[in-house]
């Protein structure tokens, strides 16, 4: 497959799952203790039984590669149990880092297997060839889902044994491993397509459901099951500094529903909805609990002001007159807060003092609660009712 399929497909991967391919790269040590511990093998034997020192420099660079690779793996363990969640940019240098090491690799084995031929023994010369074609037949498991990567493993691998191959022209069966290297490239580059397609086309399956699996079916928001994970993310992440939970809940909604039916109840929740995402930032999350309840999660407040702001303009948003069909309804909202680090630093504290100020929110019927703290009436919008 030429180089500019693969690269275009590359670029549709969506971030999360170019993420998880790069984990996956560094998730499993074995494939360079293995390459790295053959090499060793190969190399001392070939230098003791044939006295070739050339088949030394290759062995004694390719014991070295593998050791800076194993301390690349741990850097990256290290690195991302710090920081869970790289970007984009980070992921493509720890990208670059690995295929430097395998591409190195490679040509270290290619350099090896091609020089067996030379020394005139039969023994060497299968255990070389053996390595570099475990290593390519691995390239195809291990890098179907970085294809530029896995080609230039397989050229690295391979060409060094077809140039001395078909430097000894008079010899057949020599001619005959170099046409065999080269079909094994060709091969090995059809199946990574093949490889590739299949796993990103699954990869890409899988997100896609586990987004469904995270949406709420009516409202097109985020669902409660997000909370334990994303919440506790950021919280983490901000540390010290604060994050707001707005829980709310629409006043009067049960009248209206009542009144006008529940198409236009349901129709009614989509368009809180939507105002609710209109005043999200980027890091911001608005949730569906269930029912008439949301969660607007306020994942950078610079001051308990900013926080409070927020929840004015939820308060003035919802609390707008709405139009469904031809019917104008007005309802309220009432609105508990809490704050972390002040009032918890766990999803299960901030969800639980969020409840407990909106309970008393909800006793003023329109209006926003600080945990801990009295209500603060909103004048007379607090005692709206549905039309």
């Amino acid at each position: 497959m030429p180089f500019g399929r693969f690269k275009s497909g590359a670029a549709s991967i969506s971030d999360a799952v170019y993420l998880e391919v790069i984990g996956n790269l560094y998730g499993t040590t074995v494939p360079i203790l293995i390459a790295g511990g053959c090499l060793a093998i190969v190399g001392a034997i070939s230098v003791s039984a044939t006295g070739d020192r050339l088949s030394a420099a290759p062995t004694i660079v390719g014991v070295v590669v593998a050791v800076v690779r194993l301390l690349g793996v741990l850097a990256f363990r290290t690195e991302t149990r710090r920081r869970p969640l790289l970007d984009r940019a980070e992921a493509a240098v720890w990208e670059w880092c690995y295929a430097v090491g395998s591409v190195a690799t490679a040509l270290i084995i290619g350099l090896l297997a091609g020089r067996s031929l030379f020394v005139g023994d039969a023994i060497c010369l299968v255990m070389a060839v053996g390595i570099a074609f475990g290593f390519s037949a691995g390239t195809v498991a291990r890098l179907s889902l970085r294809p530029v990567v896995a080609i230039l493993d397989f050229a690295a691998v391979g060409l060094p044994a077809v140039v001395a191959s078909f430097m000894k022209a008079s010899d057949v069966p020599h001619i005959a491993l170099g046409v065999m290297f080269l079909v094994f490239i060709v091969a090995g580059v059809e199946m990574v397509r093949l490889s590739y397609d299949n796993t990103l086309n699954q990869m890409s399956l899988k997100r896609k459901f586990e987004q469904l699996a995270r949406l709420d079916p009516m409202t097109g928001l985020l669902n409660r099951s997000v909370l334990a994970t994303d919440l506790a993310e950021i919280i983490v992440e901000r540390g010290s500094a604060m994050v707001a939970v707005h829980a709310i809940d629409l006043d009067h909604f049960k009248a209206a529903n009542d009144r006008f039916g529940h198409p236009v109840g349901d129709a009614l929740l989509r368009q809180v909805a939507a105002r609710l995402s209109s005043l999200a930032g980027r890091s911001d999350l608005v949730i569906r609990m269930g029912g008439d309840e949301f969660i607007l999660l306020q994942g950078a407040p610079q001051s308990r002001g900013d926080a409070e702001a927020m929840a004015q303009r939820i308060y003035e948003m919802v609390s707008a007159p709405y139009r469904v069909g031809d019917h104008e309804i007005v309802i309220g909202a009432s609105i508990g807060i809490a704050l972390s680090p002040d009032h918890g630093r766990t999803v299960e504290a901030l969800l639980s003092r969020s409840d407990a100020a909106l309970y008393r929110a909800k006793e003023r019927r329109g209006g926003y609660v600080f945990a801990a703290e009295p209500a603060r009436a909103n004048g007379d919008r607090s005692r709206q009712r549905a039309a």
